[in-house]
């Protein structure tokens, strides 16, 4: 004898883990059919979303359920729900977009995903939801992009409706600091610089907006009617009229019919002044008074229409 110690060998224990072996291959197989399947469905989804947005939310529903772990089709499905502004169910998809990112990933890398969920939350408070709810997400996306400016404006508008006054100023300006030709928050933060009665500032704010926007930038008006406002405010009158003609001058392409209080600044200014003008100052409110006061307007510029005639009256002249 050589001293070796021969092994019995249990042909039950080896059948056993053959099976074994043969039952893993066939969940991964099954798992790498579903995966297949799931892209198959999300790609039928693409296909379906311009013509037919529910079939497509449809395939990427279905997708998510056979490969839940794939960031990318709930993110499909998160932009469908956008389109039929389903905010509860994308703020939902967003959240589990985040989670299949984040254990692909090892962290929170998608600030899209943070942001959408931020802006979907947002809608759900504008209609009797929490505000408190879109600050986190907005929050987060800001942490992994520094340089979102949009979830910078987007935020500070939640910290506004949270009575955060602070931080929305906060928030506008790093927005502004991220993207400078934003001008959309050059009046948000002027508005909120005016409400505070920082006029200053808000002075400081518009004229920076005003050496961004082009001319056929949509906040013009907005931006001249508050920097009219500000010299109003502080007895400027002179000035004043010369931002409410600059701001009329911006919606003259189509008459104003988006601004019809343009003619009522611009009326009432030239009624300020030292002289009065006030054949233009007539001629202004005249035509908010037409526009604005006979209609179904009316009611939502009842105080103006009621200055209007007031000042009219006061220049010797009257409103039909």
């Amino acid at each position: 004898m050589d001293g070796s110690h021969s092994v019995p060998v249990d042909f039950r224990a080896m059948s056993h883990a053959k099976v074994l072996v043969a039952a893993g291959l066939v969940v991964v197989a099954g798992c790498s059919r579903n995966n297949i399947e799931a892209v198959n469905l999300a790609n039928e989804g693409d296909q379906a979303k311009t013509a037919n947005v529910d079939e497509a939310i449809s395939k990427y529903e279905q997708a998510t359920k056979l490969d839940p772990d794939n960031a990318r089709i709930w993110w499909k499905l998160v932009l469908a729900y956008e389109k039929k502004e389903e905010w509860q169910k994308e703020a939902t998809a967003c959240a589990h977009a985040e989670e299949a990112a984040e254990k692909s990933d090892g962290k929170k890398t998608h600030a899209d995903y943070y942001f959408r969920q931020g802006y979907a939350l947002e809608q759900l408070a504008e209609n009797g939801g929490n505000w408190a709810d879109a600050k986190v997400p907005f929050q987060t996306a800001t942490q992994i992009d520094p340089n979102y400016a949009e979830a910078y404006g987007e935020l500070a508008w939640v910290l506004l409706h949270s009575d955060d006054e602070v931080g929305a100023m906060q928030n506008w300006t790093k927005a502004l600091q991220t993207s400078p030709d934003r001008t959309q928050y050059y009046v948000t933060l002027a508005d909120l610089y005016r409400r505070l009665m920082f006029y200053d500032q808000e002075e400081q704010v518009l004229k920076e907006g005003l050496s961004y926007a082009k001319e056929d930038d949509k906040h013009l008006f907005n931006l001249h009617t508050l920097l009219g406002d500000t010299y109003e405010t502080k007895g400027d009158v002179s000035r004043a009229v010369t931002e409410y003609e600059a701001a009329k001058k911006s919606c003259d392409s189509n008459k104003c019919n988006d601004h019809k209080e343009a003619y009522f600044y611009l009326g009432s200014a030239y009624a300020e002044l030292n002289p009065p003008k006030k054949n233009e100052a007539i001629q202004q409110l005249q035509s908010f008074f037409k526009i604005t006061c006979k209609g179904s307007n009316a009611a939502k510029f009842a105080d103006q229409c009621a200055q209007s005639q007031e000042i009219a009256r006061r220049l010797g002249g009257s409103l039909q």
